[in-house]
């Protein structure tokens, strides 16, 4: 076989053996089978923070104080030492509330918990893991080697580094089950859910609470709804109020895989800064690419072999043809 048939030949055959591969690729990883997380109401959150202190209050974390305000804590978004944040949507005038024309709404930002977390995903020593039953993701420190793959992995910027120590760790939400607080294991709920005066945080099981998110979905606009507050299954209480115009769109339903946190809004959510993400999870792709690669690493040695063998026979030949001048 000549050299050049033989690379045209390998190269057909990795091609298609890759190929096969990718058209087998993993899907999207199913959610737990007991996943508990959180619907968050943008309609419903009148932007108190008391969530905010309750994470800090539960995390033993610090409050962030920017420029002269000492009343509360003004942390503007997500840092080792904020785990959990409201922001705010603007609009022209900000007249009306949930409006995307000259109005505002608030937004909250705290980890997704992903049902195929990219962060995991790249993690390189499983210091990132899904609990199986629960689908909660926690951070282990003791496994961490610091390389901040999760930074790079999470779609939402989620996982924070803490720069300014020597041996800095990684900082997310764990829904409160993380060593030393534990609070799902427990039986209690969210430390923001529980602090949620409106019901804006909702704690559940994801089943539940997509099934609670399609409800108002189909309510009629205007009409009096009672919202539940705290945790969906024994609620603390209920806030009745007018239902608004939501986007019929359940934010972490399907996107990249979906998520055990799901927000429900008036505002659409590319304005409220989402990531633009499609069904399939970017985290089944790579894993395809990557086991493709990995599984058939053989055809690069068998390239390899092949090529010195073509190489030592010409070699051969050419010495023949030499000795025979």
């Amino acid at each position: 076989m000549k050299r050049r048939d033989f690379i045209k030949t390998t190269a057909a055959s990795a091609i298609a053996v890759c190929g096969t591969e990718l058209a087998q690729a993993r899907p999207n990883l199913e959610p737990a089978p007991h996943a508990v997380g959180m619907l968050f109401d943008s309609t419903l959150c009148v932007g108190c923070k008391a969530c905010v202190s309750k994470c800090k209050e539960v995390n033993g974390m610090p409050p962030v104080i920017e420029g002269d305000q000492q009343s509360w804590d003004s942390a503007r978004d997500l840092s080792d030492k904020t785990l959990n944040v409201i922001k705010v949507y603007k609009n022209g005038t900000a007249e009306a509330k949930d409006t995307e024309i000259d109005g505002f709404c608030f937004e909250k930002r705290s980890c997704m918990h992903c049902v195929d977390p990219g962060c995991v995903s790249v993690c390189p020593v499983t210091a990132m893991r899904r609990d199986p039953n629960t689908g909660i993701v926690t951070y282990h420190a003791d496994a961490c080697i610091g390389c901040r793959n999760c930074m790079v992995g999470c779609p939402y910027n989620v996982p924070q580094f803490e720069y300014d120590m020597a041996f800095g760790q990684i900082q997310k939400c764990e829904l409160c089950n993380q060593a030393g607080v534990e609070r799902i294991d427990n039986g209690q709920i969210t430390g923001c859910a529980e602090a949620c005066p409106t019901g804006a945080t909702l704690y559940g099981t994801r089943e539940a609470l997509l099934a609670e998110a399609k409800i108002r979905m189909d309510l009629q606009v205007g009409e009096v709804y009672r919202y539940p507050i705290g945790d969906l299954a024994n609620p603390d209480g209920y806030h009745e109020r007018e239902v608004p115009v939501y986007q019929q769109h359940i934010w972490g339903e399907k996107e990249a895989g979906g998520t055990n946190v799901m927000h429900i809004s008036a505002i659409p959510f590319d304005k409220l800064g989402m990531p633009p993400l499609k069904e399939r999870s970017s985290t089944s792709i790579a894993e395809s690419v990557q086991h493709g690669v990995y599984s058939y690493m053989a055809l690069p040695v068998l390239a390899l072999a092949g090529l010195s063998w073509v190489v030592r026979k010409n070699a051969y030949e050419d010495d023949d043809q030499g000795e025979g001048s």
